[in-house]
Order: C-alpha cells, then structure tokens, then sequence
C-alpha cells in the first residue's frame, strides 16, 4: 500500500511541477506521459529513467536556450547592418550548440518508452508529395498552354554558356556551381532528390535544372525580368532564318511567356509572396520554364547574375565560384556577412535557422571559414563529374570560336 501512495505521489507531484510552472499543454501532457510511463517500471529502471529524463531535460532547456542566444544576437546585427555600424566578433555566438553528454537508457528501457510514446499517438495523415516536373509540365499546359521546347543536353549547355559570358560570369563560377548543385552531372530537367541518370529517387525540393533554381525563384525572376525575355523573345521570332514551324512555335512560347508575366506580377514583388505563389498550379506552370530551351538558360543565368550584381553592391568586384555558392545557399546578404573578418571564424549556427542548420550536413559544425573550404573541395570532386567535364568544354569551344570571330 505504502509503495502504491508513493508512486501515486510521485506522479501526482511531476504533473503538479509542470502545471505550476505554467508550461504549453504538450509540454505538460509529456511530463504526465513520463509520469505514467513510470508507474509500470520497477525501482531499478524507474531510477534509471528519471535520470535521463532529468538530464534530457536539461540538455534540451539549454539548447533552447543557445538557439535563442543566436536569435537575439542575429536581431541585435540585423539593427547594427541597418546602422551602418560595424560588426565584431562579440556579436556572435562563439560556440557550437551544446551535446548531450548524460545518461543514455538500457536498449530495452528505450524499445519499452518508445512503445509507450506510440500507442497514444494518432494516426497521421502521410505528408503531401512535393511537385515534380511532371506537375510542373501539367500545370503550364493547363495554366499557360505551353510546352517547354527540349533540346539536346550539349545544346542546352552551349546556349546557357553563351548567355552567362554575355551576362559577365567566368566558366569557373558556373562550372563549379553547376558541379556542387547537381553532383556535376545534372540535366536540364534535374530535379533535387532524383538522380538526373537512373531517374530514381524522390524529390526533396522544387529545385531544377543546372543551377537548381526553387519555384519561388522562377516567379521572382520572371516578375523582375520577364518583360525583358518577352522582348528577347519577340525579338527572337522575328529573325531571318527560322522556318516557318520554328516561328509558329516561338509565337505561341511569346504568348505563354507573356501570359506568365502577368501572372508573376499579379502579386506584390516580395519573396514571401513569392514564395506563397510559387505554391500555386499557376506557380507550377512558370516553373517549367527552366526546362526550355530558348528562356530555361536565360532565367537560371540571370539568378546567377543576381548574385555577381548583391556582391557589387557590397563592394565585391569579383567572387570566387565558392563565394558564389555561399551567397546561393545562405542567401546573398547572409553570405556576404559570412565573408566578413568577422564572420569568417565563427560558427555557421549564427547565419542558418535552427531547422536548416540540424538537417544541412555540410553546415553543421563548422564556422563559415570551414564551410567555404568544405563547398571547395566538394566542387573540386564533383567538376571531374561527366556532366561538368562537358560543361567545361563546352565554354572552352564557345570562346575559342568567339576568339577567331565566328
């Protein structure tokens, strides 16, 4: 009887400990899991539990609590830039987040806690499929009635070369991004999770084609650029030389891209709102552009392009292709703060969400000088790749010609 009081007791008490202190439902609905859990373990395994359970505990307030260190210190620089003041290293977090170091359960205490956690859990719905370029291809026939124009790998290559040297970036920075965002072997049609030559594989993100371009990428771009490409490409129809089916079909692709335009620019030019769109079927459908022949190198050249033109602001003349790449994954503000003397030798978790941080394995545990050179060496590896050897040549041949005038 007495040994039944004290574990009514216990429990009573671990319930009470988390109401008091007035924490989220969930939070007080795990301490009374956690209690209930050990109402049916012995004194042994009981002791055992509530030792890890009290060190998990305050492993993950402390972890919380370094997370929100980085928030604080990542608003106090966001003032500090928007003041034009300079920032010092005393402005970030000097660590890595903390590790858990205490006791770990018995393999059969862990089997018996988690089978306990998941008997009460409910049926959850599986997550939604992300879109594929199947989708994407549906939803600009449907939506804009078009249909991107595929060409040979080589071709899509040369055009996209030709259009970044006219655009002022080096065979180096897209030949080595080309190799770090798709192994050095992608497509045009690559999409991010799927190999671009079994084809097996499933999506993890919109990201397309050889710079790997999101939709809400697609969108923004074609919102800011679009009436450009609808002049290149009326331009393009008009030429001397197309037969006459090439003209038919680059009239109705000028219709479909106009049709985009106004749609891109339907709402307000915001990355948030872009994102929102890009969500959309109609979204969708702008997204196929990359597969194109004729707008796809344009639109992921002119992303590339926007990066160069962030870092001439800043006052970058040049990039290298790793610098380039690190604008491209932390976003073009945040990589050029990585790249700042003070930036350079701390910790990536001061420039990267706590999520993207946790699931990005070649950001995590590194300071931003680390990252760079780990983005390198990738690059170096990947641009031996068949597909970035091609590229490579590929630009070699184009200026090679333009250097004898043809």
């Amino acid at each position: 009887m007495r040994w039944a009081l004290e574990r009514l007791s216990r429990l009573m008490i671990v319930i009470a400990t988390v109401l008091s202190c007035g924490l989220p439902l969930p939070l007080a609905q795990a301490a009374s899991d956690q209690a209930a859990f050990m109402e049916l373990l012995e004194a042994g395994q009981r002791r055992q539990f509530e030792a890890y359970m009290s060190a998990r505990t305050f492993h993950d307030f402390e972890l919380d609590k370094f997370w929100r260190e980085c928030s604080d210190l990542r608003a106090l620089r966001k003032r500090k830039k928007a003041a034009n003041e300079e920032l010092t290293r005393n402005d970030y977090v000097r660590s890595f987040p903390p590790e858990y170091k205490g006791p770990q359960l018995s393999t059969e205490l862990a089997k018996a806690w988690a089978a306990f956690q998941a008997k009460d859990e409910t049926a959850k719905e599986p997550p939604r499929p992300l879109p594929t370029v199947a989708d994407f291809l549906a939803a600009a026939k449907e939506h804009y009635a078009f249909e991107p124009e595929r060409i040979p790998e080589r071709e899509f290559k040369l055009r996209y070369a030709r259009e970044a040297l006219a655009l002022g970036l080096t065979k180096e920075q897209v030949v080595r991004v080309y190799a770090l965002e798709t192994g050095g072997q992608g497509t045009a049609d690559m999409q991010a999770g799927i190999n671009p030559i079994t084809k097996k594989g499933s999506a993890i993100s919109s990201a397309l084609g050889y710079a790997q371009l999101l939709h809400a990428n697609s969108v923004n771009e074609i919102a800011k650029h679009g009436p450009i490409f609808v002049e290149r490409l009326r331009r393009l129809s008009i030429q001397p030389g197309p037969d006459r089916g090439r003209r038919t079909a680059l009239a109705r692709k000028l219709t479909s891209l106009r049709a985009m335009v106004r749609a891109a620019k339907s709402v307000p030019l915001a990355w948030e709102k872009h994102q929102d769109f890009a969500k959309t079927p109609r979204g969708y459908g702008i997204h196929a552009l990359n597969l194109d022949g004729d707008i796809g190198p344009w639109l992921q050249v002119i992303k590339l392009q926007g990066i160069m033109q962030e870092a001439q602001k800043a006052g970058r003349s040049t990039l290298r292709p790793v610098e380039m790449e690190l604008m491209n994954l932390a976003g073009p503000g945040t990589g050029l703060e990585m790249m700042l003397p003070a930036g350079l030798g701390v910790p990536t978790v001061n420039f990267f969400a706590r999520g993207g941080y946790e699931r990005n394995t070649i950001v995590r545990g590194k300071t931003s000088a680390e990252l760079l050179a780990a983005l390198d060496s990738r690059m170096d590896d990947n641009e031996k790749k068949p597909g970035a050897v091609e590229f490579a040549a590929v630009f070699d041949e184009l200026k090679a010609k333009q250097a004898a005038g043809r």
